[in-house]
């Protein structure tokens, strides 16, 4: 595409895993992450900006739109559910042709308000990973169909797409990193067991998943958007039902930007999950 591009290490794990664990505990319990032995490894990551108009879900796995939001208290789940996750409904829906949107469930991330312990709020993701395998999205579709009380969906093909979303801008320090759909194998991605902790209770899990870690290859095609601003979003498609050659699974990661300057905002950002169904002509 000839785009401009900056060199930084990604997070990959060790290639010779083929099966890994993740543990999240609450970010004021003082306990860290638990996460696959890492590889990072430098790989050229190129600006998507110019390129925008040429990008698809089906054949990327990822997209840039402008898209800005009324909504503003970011920090506050019981607001984000009942004011921003119709907004995100709308904006997939219109985004991808959806014939139906059901938004579950979201993150918030900001280094800086992690380290001071405000509840919600997570550090950025420096790890490659794509958010469901090939088990999982068919599990977690059932999961939130029933939630939604939206079961007469199940039988229909879906993706699940998430929307993600600077809260301030621009983002510099760590912008979240695409990996282009077209350009994983199978075999680069690690099944890997993913396990979140409560406040209550640091033994047990609350709940449990599979996620995709990544191997890495050299034939990775790696994107960002420079500059992101709050009335931007990036879609990434994190899993398809569809079996017919278009995109099924998107790595992304956030990664350390060398060309950050000395004087910066800290990245804060939202990302909101979606089960897209569409209708049998798509």
């Amino acid at each position: 595409m000839g785009l401009p591009a900056v060199e930084a290490p990604i997070g990959y794990i060790d290639s010779g895993l083929e099966r890994a664990e993740v543990r999240v505990y609450p970010p004021d319990s003082g306990l860290e992450v638990v996460r696959p032995t890492p590889a990072d490894r430098a790989m050229a990551i190129l600006d998507a900006r110019p390129a925008a108009d040429r990008l698809s879900l089906d054949e990327h796995g990822f997209e840039l739109h402008r898209h800005g939001s009324a909504f503003d208290d970011f920090y506050n789940e019981a607001e984000v559910r009942a004011h921003y996750y119709p907004e995100v409904e709308q904006a997939v829906r219109d985004l991808t042709g959806a014939a139906a949107v059901v938004v579950f469930d979201h993150n918030v991330r900001s280094a800086v308000r992690a380290a001071r312990g405000e509840p919600g709020v997570r550090e950025p993701v420096d790890q490659a990973h794509n958010d469901y395998t090939e088990q999982s999205g068919p599990e977690r579709q059932r999961a939130v169909l029933e939630s939604a009380n939206r079961l007469d969906l199940a039988g229909q093909h879906f993706a699940f797409v998430n929307l993600w979303r600077p809260i301030i801008g621009p983002i510099v320090d760590t912008p979240l990193a695409v990996c282009d759909a077209r350009s994983v194998a199978r075999r680069d991605l690690i099944p890997t067991d993913i396990h979140h902790f409560g406040e209550d209770d640091l033994e047990a899990p609350r709940h449990s998943g599979h996620v995709y870690s990544l191997r890495h290859n050299p034939g990775h095609r790696w994107f960002y958007a420079s500059d992101m601003q709050p009335d931007e979003v990036l879609l990434l498609k994190c899993y398809d039902s569809r079996k017919d050659g278009r995109a099924r699974f998107m790595p992304h990661t956030g990664f350390r930007n060398p060309e950050c300057p000395s004087e910066y905002i800290p990245r804060e950002s939202i990302e909101a999950r979606t089960l897209v169904v569409f209708d049998a002509r798509r």
